[in-house]
């Protein structure tokens, strides 16, 4: 037996008995799961020496992605430089921005005018023409890799494109893949579905089932009519996904983002939403990303609150995903700055504290999606907010409509009856950079900015792995032009999926511009973060109460070092304690403090520190 051969049997041997009896239970088929095996091993042989040597490697630390120097950038190929060539020529301004992962957003090959951003995939094995070919993707993984930068893709696991190979088969009747959909000759069994699953889209995609006129079936499609929703009680649709996801993975891809996580199985009489089986199959494929490409993490996106989303971590013995999205953070950020109230902050932040260490979560500002108001309302309740009335005044707030609001943005999925609505918008429009600069106003611009960089600071004080989207680190702000694209003009998330501003990165250097001023202190805030071990992911975090809702502490602590993070969400100044005797320096280097008061700007924060960095005098 070759070196090669062995290294995959001992992988295998591990987790052979556990992967065997899941499958067994799923599916109950002994030669669809020795096909699975046989298949694992050619996609282990066919991996590059150079990604097996990189496996061999984070073998041995399996903490790579949780290193504090990790920082993160969204970016679609198309609107940051063109085309996959493109993005090879900017990776020097990416490792300029400090950023070592890079999240291509979807580039698999879609059809025009019914792509959802990307999430409606005709062909797993394809890169969108327009984007390159599948052997430009490797060349720039590996150029990636030689420049110390992972490179990050979705997988989407839920459905495919309706011009999907699988799909046009199913259309022209062939049973083999009509099996692999949810497909129905008659509406009595969607209508028992549609009794107990919740719409995803119910303004602009109502419903859960699309009637296919030229095949006669009903369809199932969870999120828009022209993506079918795969039937994984199949286990023909397992293998063949797991298949693509080695095939990409054996591309170079280090992080694999599994889109919409808790959609996968189906059943009837729930709301076929994070179902037992779908934890099995995550199982599943984590255990066999272990054997044939360990050097590959899986990132999920699972939309709910951190203390909910935590079993799709598995558990130490048996863990699912590496990674997962903290989405209702990233809401509740937002909520906090509107109502100058950090109490449900606070007690997010907590709960996350309160989490194994073992779990990590993605953090971010915003990303390519819109953000739906999924907030805490049972606490909110509690407190006196009305459900309807406090996602309406967000929508106002940060669509500029409420007094005093600099923010800008646009709503989607507006629904008239339910006056349910989400929001979108960029970073630096939502902190009023946009209408700052619109109004040709100094002061309101450097309040703006301040807010902005207030903002990144909070989210690179957190627990996790931080996160931009590509233009936040020069303040790009919204782009209407989408209105004027026929493909995109109905879906207002385009609004912030603009194409990069390369005029904006040439003010970079210039430290009296906005783009110079954010993004130096964004570079200021990512390199105090990489140096200090107050950071490290084994550092205990909480936060301490501030006596003013406005006001929140974050406290990080190791053996050698206390860090204090103070957060300003008040428009208004504000005058801070520090205990008396403890004396602080501010990790960016403007002053030390000695148990004093000192005055925090309204949309301001510090970060302090005391004790002594290991190795350092």
């Amino acid at each position: 037996m070759s070196k090669l051969d062995e290294v995959f049997q001992q992988r295998l041997q591990r987790h052979h008995d556990e992967l065997r009896w899941l499958y067994m239970e799923l599916y109950e088929n002994d030669s669809m799961f020795s096909e699975l095996c046989t298949q694992m091993y050619e996609y282990y042989r066919q991996r590059r020496t150079s990604l097996r040597n990189r496996d061999a490697k984070r073998e041995k630390n399996q903490d790579w992605f949780k290193q504090k120097d990790v920082l993160g950038m969204m970016l679609y190929i198309d609107n940051f430089a063109g085309d996959i060539h493109g993005v090879q020529e900017k990776l020097d301004y990416i490792r300029s921005c400090k950023v070592n992962c890079i999240h291509l957003m979807p580039f698999l090959d879609t059809p025009k005018g019914r792509s959802d951003g990307g999430y409606a995939v005709a062909d797993f094995r394809k890169v969108r023409p327009d984007l390159g070919t599948m052997e430009d993707l490797a060349e720039l993984t590996d150029l990636c890799h030689r420049k110390e930068i992972s490179v990050c893709m979705d997988f989407v696991m839920n459905h495919t494109s309706e011009d999907h190979e699988w799909a046009r088969r199913a259309r022209a009747g062939e049973g083999e893949y009509m099996s692999r959909y949810f497909c129905f000759d008659s509406y009595d069994i969607p209508a028992r579905y549609e009794q107990t699953v919740p719409q995803v889209f119910p303004t602009t995609a109502p419903g859960n089932f699309t009637y296919i006129e030229d095949m006669k079936h009903f369809v199932m499609t969870t999120f828009y009519p022209y993506q079918w929703d795969l039937n994984y009680r199949n286990p023909r649709v397992f293998n063949e996904m797991m298949y693509n996801f080695l095939y990409l993975a054996n591309q170079g891809i280090d992080i694999i983002r599994i889109d919409a996580v808790p959609y996968i199985w189906k059943e009837l009489g729930t709301q076929s939403r994070n179902l037992p089986q779908v934890h099995t199959i995550v199982r599943m494929m984590r255990m066999i990303g272990e054997i044939v490409c360990p050097g590959v993490a899986l990132l999920g996106e699972v939309v709910m609150e951190p203390e909910k989303v935590a079993p799709y971590f598995g558990t130490v013995e048996k863990p699912e995903c590496h990674m997962l999205y903290n989405v209702t953070t990233m809401a509740t950020i937002w909520h906090t700055l509107a109502t100058q109230d950090t109490r449900l902050l606070k007690k997010q932040l907590d709960t996350v504290s309160s989490l194994p260490r073992e779990y990590t979560f993605l953090n971010y500002l915003r990303c390519h999606d819109d953000i739906g108001w999924g907030l805490d309302y049972g606490t909110l309740k509690y407190w006196g907010m009305d459900e309807a009335l406090h996602k309406r005044f967000l929508n106002d707030y940060y669509t500029g409509k409420f007094p005093g609001s600099e923010s800008r943005g646009e709503l989607y999925n507006d629904d008239a009856v339910t006056q349910d609505a989400r929001f979108c918008g960029t970073v630096a429009s939502m902190c009023g950079i946009e209408s700052a600069g619109f109004e040709n106003n100094p002061e309101k611009m450097e309040r703006a900015i301040r807010l902005d960089v207030m903002l990144h600071a909070y989210m690179l004080a957190q627990s996790g792995i931080p996160m931009l989207y590509s233009g936040d680190e020069v303040g790009q702000v919204n782009d209407y032009t989408y209105k004027e694209d026929w493909e995109k003009n109905q879906d207002s998330r385009y609004i912030h999926r603009g194409a990069f501003r390369w005029d904006l990165e040439e003010n970079i250097k210039d430290s009296n511009s906005v783009e110079g001023r954010l993004f130096s202190a964004l570079e200021a805030l990512v390199m105090a973060r990489k140096k200090s071990a107050v950071f490290d992911a084994e550092a205990t975090v909480a936060t301490v109460d501030m006596g003013d809702p406005s006001l929140i502490c974050i406290l990080r602590e190791t053996e050698d070092l206390l860090m204090k993070g103070f957060f300003n969400f008040s428009e208004g100044g504000k005058t801070v304690v520090l205990e008396e005797g403890d004396r602080y320096k501010d990790m960016l280097g403007k002053r030390v403090l000695k148990g004093e008061t000192f005055w925090l700007e309204g949309h301001d924060f510090v970060w302090l520190c005391r004790g002594k960095e290991k190795g350092k005098a």
